[in-house]
């Protein structure tokens, strides 16, 4: 009984694993530009990761492996959103500007700039 809980749970866990890491792939292909690609490359690739090794470590159980991957857990959640950071602000610091509005599109700031009319 025990047995199969514990490994529908790890099912479960690398399914839900497998999803956010598809979500960021999706995320990653179509945003526009690097700041909401860093985000959701942060975000749900960190979830995807942690939920798949939260899987392995359940399914091997107890053992010696399973210390090696609550390890390798706690070092992806500490380093995948400190790199996203770091690839954001390297960005940042380089004059990467962020897209707002779909080319062609006025924003709001050049209506404001033209004296409140639209071309």
């Amino acid at each position: 009984m025990i047995e199969t809980l514990r490994f529908w749970a790890a099912v479960v866990l690398l399914g839900l694993g497998v999803f956010f890491t598809f979500v960021s792939t999706v995320g990653i292909l179509r945003l526009p530009d690097i700041y909401s690609r860093a985000h959701t490359a942060s975000q749900t690739d960190t979830l995807g990761a942690g939920f798949a090794l939260a899987g392995v470590a359940l399914a091997f159980g107890w053992r010696h492996v399973t210390v090696y991957t609550v390890l390798l857990l706690f070092f992806v959640f500490v380093t995948n959103p400190t790199a996203a950071h770091a690839i954001a602000r390297s960005a940042a610091e380089t004059g990467v500007e962020p897209l707002l509005a779909n080319e062609g599109e006025e924003t709001d700031a050049e209506t404001v700039a033209d004296g409140g009319e639209k071309r």
